[in-house]
């Protein structure tokens, strides 16, 4: 009787870790599907409408990150749709041209083609809004400060047409801020940061209620922008430096003066941006990145700077290589999971999917009604 108690014990013990393995995954799964439905996931930078300017249709486009069926089943709930200008528009000053086109395709071939999917949002009220009624929220910023050709009455004019965040420079410095795509760069004059004028349209976004973003700057133009700014700064879609050593990322310094102030870093998907072996890798042999690089980010600024300032910017349609496991928009309850498995909380995810986001926005808009009196 007690060499059948035994041995009664010992197939319980081997089994009972396999029971407690499958009761944990059931209840990752559950919260997985939880987090998905519930959760207000914002991405600060798509760039779809790079697309849908030449005739795609988000509704249905396999072909890239982004369309409405993947949207939903990855839990999206609001994207700022990237209004890209590329600095060779700056050759004619057709820079201001192109932006219209990007705000119009965003306004015509996505909003209105397809209402029942989308609606225009300008506030954090309005994001919430959308998410009650079951709706994507679509809103804009504008990547390239070259875009407003030096004029704060432009900046304005995007401001009434929905612009509710500019990233201050792309690639290249611009007429008032230095980029970090060409610091080094002996042909370009540099400002050493921002110059008074760039100061000046810090402080007319401030006053107008447009988020400063950083993604893309010279180190220093951050640092004086960090400075100029009433209002917390926004990386749209920015990534750590000391996980992958690129000029575009930020430093730790960067991170945690950003995140005293209220700032959020938006983490970038980009290969190069997340992985070292995918920015050093040869580029006639390219090298992917995983959801776990995506994931050493994110955990990296919440070990340094804390959970109120991670988000989510993921840089779809404007990149050509994005993680295994975050190949599309569809993909992030992948990330959820991982997120989970890694020890993060359901109320962690939802700050790093829209909360922090919600917050720092709600910040910019209460300065501006602040400098408006």
């Amino acid at each position: 009787m007690r060499k059948r108690c035994t041995t009664l014990f010992a197939l319980a013990s081997i089994m009972l870790p396999a029971a407690t393995a499958a009761d944990k995954a059931d209840k990752i799964d559950a919260e997985v599907k939880a987090i998905t439905k519930s959760a207000l996931l914002i991405d600060t930078h798509n760039d779809i409408p790079s697309f849908t300017v030449d005739g795609a249709d988000i509704g249905n486009s396999p072909k890239n990150h982004t369309d409405i069926p993947r949207l939903k089943q990855g839990g999206v709930g609001a994207i700022f749709f990237s209004v890209y200008v590329a600095s060779k528009y700056v050759d004619g000053n057709h820079s201001a041209n192109r932006a219209l086109q990007m705000i119009d395709t965003v306004h015509t071939d996505i909003l209105r083609r397809y209402p029942k999917d989308f609606t225009l949002a300008l506030t954090a009220a309005d994001i919430e809004r959308a998410h009650r009624q079951h709706k994507i929220a679509g809103l804009m910023g504008l990547e390239g400060g070259h875009a407003i050709e030096d004029s704060p009455r432009l900046l304005r004019d995007y401001y009434r047409l929905g612009i509710r965040y500019m990233t201050l420079t792309h690639t290249n410095t611009n007429g008032w801020a230095d980029s970090s795509g060409d610091v080094s760069n002996p042909g370009v004059a540099h400002h050493n940061g921002l110059t008074p004028l760039g100061k000046d349209i810090v402080r007319e976004m401030n006053k107008l209620g447009m988020m400063v973003d950083i993604s893309h700057v010279a180190d220093k133009t951050f640092y004086d922008a960090l400075e100029t700014s009433q209002a917390p700064l926004i990386a749209s879609h920015s990534a750590c430096r000391a996980i992958s050593n690129v000029p575009r990322n930020m430093t730790d310094d960067m991170i945690k003066a950003m995140a005293q102030k209220g700032g959020v870093v938006q983490v970038n998907f980009y290969c190069n941006f997340i992985s070292q072996k995918s920015a050093d890798a040869p580029k006639d042999a390219p090298v992917r990145a995983t959801l776990a690089d995506v994931v050493a980010h994110i955990d990296h600024i919440k070990q340094i700077a804390g959970i109120d300032a991670i988000g989510i910017g993921t840089d779809f349609d404007g990149i050509e290589c994005a993680p295994i496991g975050l190949d599309d928009v569809s993909k992030f309850p992948n990330l959820t999971r991982a997120l989970l498995e890694k020890g993060y909380s359901p109320a962690d995810i939802k700050k790093i999917y829209g909360g922090n986001t919600l917050r720092l926005m709600r910040q910019v808009e209460k300065v501006a009604t602040t400098l408006q009196h």
